[in-house]
């Protein structure tokens, strides 16, 4: 897997160059380093193409962005581009090019040793032997992406395990890959219908930066892309706070949290124990750092419930401020419970596999 990046989508035949230009100098000072740029809508005549696009691209460039750009059989045929020459793409200063539509996977194969060096990039958005395809007709695989589709029509996006079949297909050849995020302010995509336009259909209306985790916990994507534009300032910035490499847990704390349990929970680096249990995700580490700090108990007469964070109190002998996660709803006064997850975030606790490393943040 490579570095893991952010990446903001551009609309060039629905909006305005300085409205574009000020959104990617937003993303710019929040990291983000992928542009998507749709030219499924173009329109106009192959020189004015050229000119609107190149312009923002040479933007992007100037600022450290790598921009592919989504393309379809019916632009090669309107703009009169060849397969067996890219020229124009390359003149775009492009990075690469996606194929929203596949060909028969000798042409793709062909075209990932254009002389230009563009990344070809495929849909991965189907559970076919489409990319076997391609490789087997000797693809230059280093030139090879893949990056799934988004979907504006609610409802329409993929389901999470259709999606983990289709991306398994293209992480076992080692593809760099690609998915979609939804922002909840942006109002711009590629068509005159925009529910949101993530890759996944359960993230759809989830905050953008617990998508981004959502994403980035499956282990099958490299990058994500707001599908729509334009996100807020606020929403790249809590996509830009999180970790992309392991799960971080938004934490709510209770009233009576005291303050060795929150150096427990915001300090360590939290693993779960590698022989697992279906109650609790346990961080045992935190008992034998905090081994001699007294912790009282709370009042812990109530159940604990999915997403709560508990900490043994003095009463629990040798597991004494070891940190606890619930999976399974029950009670148990020897835990003070410290604070939960927010509900939003209830479905990343199924990627804290034994092993796994997570944080917590306040």
């Amino acid at each position: 897997m490579t570095m893991r990046q952010l990446g903001l989508s551009i609309y060039p035949d629905h909006s305005d160059f300085e409205a574009n230009k000020e959104y990617l100098e937003l993303g710019h000072k929040y990291g983000f380093t992928r542009i998507f740029m749709s030219m499924l809508e173009v329109q106009d005549s192959v020189e004015a193409t050229k000119a609107k696009y190149q312009k923002i691209v040479d933007v992007g460039n100037a600022l450290g962005y790598q921009t592919i750009i989504d393309v379809s059989p019916r632009i090669f045929d309107q703009l009169g581009i060849s397969y067996d020459d890219l020229e124009f793409f390359h003149d775009l200063h492009v990075a690469g090019i996606r194929l929203d539509q596949g060909f028969d996977g000798a042409t793709e194969a062909m075209l990932s040793y254009n002389k230009y060096g563009l990344i070809i990039e495929l849909n991965m958005s189907n559970n076919v032997d489409y990319l076997n395809n391609i490789i087997s007709y000797q693809a230059n695989t280093p030139f090879i992406y893949g990056c799934h589709n988004f979907y504006p029509q609610v409802g329409t996006a993929l389901p999470y395990d259709f999606f983990m079949e289709c991306s398994k297909r293209f992480r076992d050849f080692g593809i760099h890959t690609a998915a979609f995020v939804a922002s909840q302010v942006g109002n711009m995509g590629p068509w005159n219908v925009n529910d949101g336009l993530p890759t996944l259909e359960m993230d759809r209306r989830l905050p953008i930066e617990v998508q981004t985790k959502h994403l980035f916990a499956t282990g099958m994507v490299d990058d994500v892309i707001i599908g729509n534009a334009y996100a807020s300032e606020a929403e790249l910035a809590a996509m830009a706070a999180l970790n992309r490499y392991q799960v971080q847990f938004h934490i709510d704390f209770v009233p009576e949290v005291n303050d060795i349990e929150k150096t427990i929970a915001l300090t360590p680096q939290h693993f779960r124990r590698g022989d697992m249990n279906t109650l609790v995700i346990r961080s045992t580490m935190p008992r034998v750092t905090y081994k001699a700090v007294p912790n009282k108990p709370h009042d812990n007469t109530h159940e604990f419930q999915r997403g709560d964070i508990l900490i043994g109190n003095d009463d629990f002998g040798i597991y004494k401020n070891e940190l606890q996660l619930v999976l399974e709803p029950h009670a148990d006064t020897r835990k003070n419970k410290i604070g939960s997850i927010s509900k939003d975030e209830l479905i990343l606790l199924d990627f804290i596999k034994p092993w796994s490393k997570f944080k917590f943040l306040d």
